[in-house]
């Protein structure tokens, strides 16, 4: 089951085995639960609680929604709780970090570093050479294709950035 989860299987049963793990590792304060693919902590749980079910409209973080498909589409604001946990990652030079969060993909002359044997069209988080999560993108490129590409080739793809919560403030969710 935990070779599917790395895979990027789209079963159900993978699906629910990647929830799992990510709120089994969430070592915040408070336990961290789902609720209708939401994170919430146990505090605002207990909050929410002296709320009527027909008045609450929202509660907890979005982490993103399923397309038509059923694949997961991961929306920003799951940033700050997946970027401590990213396997793979990805540092862009300041001269680049504006084009990406403009939603530009990132090229290799912008690519500050790359977590070693990382492959070709794995989900990647991206870094500020300061270490500020920028936002999410799919390696183009494996880390040993990276080496050796021109200045002018896409090392990774654009997925979602923080800057989308200024472009399309008023559609996140």
């Amino acid at each position: 089951e935990d070779s599917k989860i790395h895979r990027g299987e789209s079963s159900a049963a993978g699906r629910q085995a990647r929830r799992h793990l990510l709120f089994q590792a969430a070592q915040r304060p408070g336990v961290l639960r789902e609720v209708r693919r939401r994170g919430a902590s146990e505090k605002i749980l207990k909050l929410a609680a002296n709320i009527s079910g027909d008045k609450l409209v929202s509660l907890g973080t979005c982490f993103g929604k399923f397309t038509k498909t059923h694949k997961f589409r991961l929306h920003i604001t799951a940033l700050d709780y997946l970027a401590p946990y990213a396997k793979y990652k990805v540092w862009i030079k300041p001269g680049a970090e504006q084009s990406f969060l403009y939603g530009n993909h990132v090229l290799k002359s912008g690519l500050g570093r790359i977590t070693e044997n990382t492959s070709q069209y794995q989900g990647v988080v991206v870094y500020s050479m300061a270490d500020v999560p920028l936002g999410f993108g799919v390696a183009a490129k494996s880390t040993q294709d990276c080496r050796k590409v021109d200045p002018m080739a896409i090392v990774v793809f654009h997925q979602a950035d923080i800057g989308e919560y200024v472009r399309h403030e008023e559609t996140l969710t």
